[in-house]
């Protein structure tokens, strides 16, 4: 129940931190217009580069260590002084560097300034303790929040196309806040400790190897729009931005499984119990099949009216982008529990970083002649053939140590339903009158003909389901 508990908690705070831009989202696109909302895409994907510096792989490596020292109170206090400790340090060299940047790079400098104040913000990030120690509900919480009073801000200052710096702070300054409210709780769950026992360089070769695959999903993550915004022009960038922020918000949905299950998964393995690891991650691997299917054909159903009816006129493009796109809540969906949620927690971290890598050189690979000739498309169809190219080396790496068998044997039902649903929501979609009330029509249609398939195909999603409600109703009574 805990681990369902933590998945709602963190799924709720992954839905609401991209939720929350998305609203917004549909009065900014109108605001700012496409050239205000790509400027902003695109600085914000160079000052990825330093944040990503800064964070030195800490995400994974600082949720794992927590996890495996949780039940060692001081142990677990030193563990993140010293991590802690790397981080600011690596922030405070990434300032520098981006200081030594902007010397030369004179493009839009007043946006690339604002943009600052994310990598100021993430040297108080302090989220992946309580990951670790699987306390969700204090990050989700506070977080919360935040989100909501920075969307409110939006709609109180945000006026005109001229608002673009405006914005930038508005959102760098709540994820700056969010992660500052963290803090208060530390000296509830943590000892102190004495700084000469600290080593907080024993942590640095370690996460460094977790660095790795963070610059390699990086690479394929920002590049694109970079690219976009140098090789085609800053609105195309925005454009992928904001198909990219739909499509996340369906994926924020099944990846949270992932770090809600890092911790779980690592506590098993400290415990020796890996018949207990695999037995959850076969469990894991069934339930976001479950739903990364049925997501990803419904997306891909509604995308060609969602995107201009959501964003307004003018973001005509961002809809085949966001059908092309949609592949990819399938295939990071699987490579999230193969990689995250089983690879890492069980200290197969080269292979995890080789699966990254791989996904970053195809995108490199392809980029470049991609957009040159589909320009946006382009690129999409890159980042999907970059994603299945790393859950295709992930399932190469556990083929000795996992059963493909098990792991895929109900996914052909999934896939039945999933596509026969596709096939009735995107005639809807295309024929009948196009509304909001349609839309909401097709979304409700579609999860009904998916619900009324799988349980006919007697999928185990719905023996589990069956039993978690059988189960609360015996606490209950």
């Amino acid at each position: 129940m805990k681990v369902i508990k933590n998945y709602l908690y963190n799924v709720g705070y992954q839905v609401l931190a991209i939720i929350v831009p998305l609203i917004t989202s549909a009065y900014v696109s109108r605001v700012l217009r496409p050239e205000g909302v790509g400027a902003n895409s695109f600085t914000n994907s160079i000052i990825q580069y330093f944040i990503l510096f800064a964070n030195m792989g800490i995400g994974y490596y600082g949720n794992r260590q927590i996890a495996y020292v949780r039940e060692n109170k001081d142990q677990m206090s030193k563990t993140f002084w010293e991590i802690q400790i790397v981080k600011t340090i690596m922030t405070l060299y990434a300032f520098v560097a981006f200081e030594i940047f902007m010397i030369f790079y004179t493009r839009q400098p007043e946006y690339m300034w604002a943009q600052s104040l994310n990598l100021i913000a993430i040297a108080f990030d302090i989220s992946w303790f309580y990951e670790g120690i699987e306390d969700f509900k204090v990050t989700v919480l506070k977080n919360s929040l935040v989100k909501v009073l920075s969307m409110i801000a939006i709609f109180i200052f945000i006026k005109g196309p001229n608002d673009v710096t405006l914005y930038i702070v508005v959102l760098a300054l709540s994820t700056l806040i969010g992660n500052l409210t963290l803090w208060p709780n530390i000296k509830r769950d943590l000892d102190k400790v004495k700084i000469r026992s600290l080593n907080p360089w024993q942590h640095f070769i370690p996460m460094g190897e977790l660095f790795i695959p963070q610059i390699a999903t990086q690479v394929y993550v920002q590049l694109n729009k970079t690219m976009l915004g140098v090789m085609v022009n800053e609105t195309a960038s925005g454009y992928y931005q904001y198909s990219d922020n739909l499509v996340k918000l369906i994926l924020a949905l099944v990846t949270a499984t992932g770090t809600v299950m890092l911790p779980h998964v690592a506590n098993a393995v400290t415990h020796g119990n890996m018949h207990k690891v695999n037995k959850m991650l076969y469990k894991s691997f069934n339930f976001v099949s479950a739903v990364s299917y049925p997501m990803m054909f419904g997306l891909a159903a509604i995308s060609l009216t969602l995107a201009s009816k959501y964003y307004g006129p003018g973001y005509g493009p961002v809809g085949p982008a966001m059908m092309i796109e949609s592949i990819v809540i399938l295939m990071i969906a699987w490579s999230n529990v193969l990689g995250v949620q089983y690879l890492l927690p069980t200290h197969h971290q080269r292979e995890f970083t080789f699966s990254v890598t791989v996904g970053a050189i195809v995108n490199i690979i392809l980029n470049i002649p991609m957009i040159k000739v589909w320009g946006l498309y382009g690129a999409m169809w890159a980042t999907v053939i970059s994603e299945i190219a790393v859950m295709i080396y992930q399932l190469w790496a556990v083929r000795k140590l996992l059963s493909y068998k098990a792991l895929f044997a109900s996914s052909w039902k999934y896939f039945v339903s999933s596509f026969i649903m596709f096939c009735l929501v995107f005639w809807m979609n295309q024929t009948m009158k196009d509304s909001w009330l349609m839309m909401g029509l097709e979304i409700f249609v579609g999860i009904l003909i998916y619900i009324i398939l799988i349980w006919m195909l007697r999928a185990p999603i719905i023996e589990q389901a069956t039993d978690l409600i059988k189960k609360k109703l015996i606490n209950k009574e």
